[in-house]
């Protein structure tokens, strides 16, 4: 995973588990803006959240981002 990606997925996680408790889910469509400025990098998170780790659609912050600060 890139930097930037790695990066982005942490910020967004901290940001929202900080605004809504350790209790809130995403996706990973929370890492990007409503329009597809980045496609290779939504692809990228989409392949690591689907295919490589098989998350559900929904997860909780908190796993996401320890498995991101874990280098998974």
């Amino acid at each position: 995973m890139r930097a930037e990606l790695r990066q982005k997925i942490l910020t967004v996680c901290d940001r929202k588990i900080a605004q809504k408790g350790a209790g809130v889910g995403l996706s990973f469509y929370a890492f990007f803006a409503n329009r597809n400025d980045d496609p290779a990098l939504l692809m990228e998170a989409a392949t690591w959240w689907i295919e490589t780790h098989q998350l559900d659609h929904f997860e909780k912050a908190v796993k996401v981002r320890a498995m991101v600060a874990d280098g998974l």
